[in-house]
C-alpha cells in the first residue's frame, strides 16, 4: 500500500504551505457553516476541493507561483502584526512620531520633556513632548 500511494504522488505537487492554510481554512468554514450558514459549509467544501486539487496537480510551476505569492501576502501581514506587536512592548519606555515632512516614523525615549527631535531621513527638526 505505501509503495503505491509513493508511486501515485511521483511527480505530483504535494503539500505546501498555501495548501495547509488552505485545509485549515476550509475546515474551520466547514465547522461554521454547519452551525452558522449553509454558503459558509459550501465555501469551505470548495476550498478544500481546491486544496486537494493542488495537492495532485502535476503543474509543478503553476503550484511554487502560487506558494510564492501566498507567502509574499502572509509576510506583508506577519510584518504587520510584529512591527505592532514590538510597538506595544516598548510602550513604557519608548514614544512614536511621525516626521511631517517625509512621514518616516521616529523613535523617541519617553520622559525627556519637550524635545527636538531630527528625521535620520531627511533631516527635518519638529518639537514634541516625549
Amino acid at each position: 500500500m505505501k509503495a503505491w500511494f509513493q508511486r501515485f504522488m511521483s511527480g505530483r505537487y504535494g503539500n505546501d504551505q498555501f495548501s495547509s492554510f488552505l485545509c485549515v481554512t476550509s475546515l474551520v468554514l466547514l465547522l461554521l457553516g454547519m452551525f452558522v450558514s449553509g454558503i459558509l459549509y459550501y465555501l469551505g467544501l470548495g476550498l478544500l476541493v481546491y486544496c486537494y486539487f493542488r495537492m495532485l496537480s502535476r503543474n509543478l510551476q503553476k503550484r511554487r507561483a502560487e506558494n510564492q505569492w501566498y507567502l509574499q501576502r502572509r509576510a506583508v501581514v506577519t510584518g504587520w502584526f510584529s512591527k505592532y506587536k514590538t510597538r506595544f512592548s516598548q510602550r513604557a519606555t519608548y514614544r512614536y512620531f511621525r516626521c511631517p515632512r517625509c512621514h518616516q516614523e521616529i523613535r523617541v525615549p519617553r520622559g525627556r520633556g519637550k524635545i527636538s527631535i531630527s528625521c535620520p531621513k531627511c533631516g527635518t527638526q519638529f518639537i514634541k513632548r516625549s
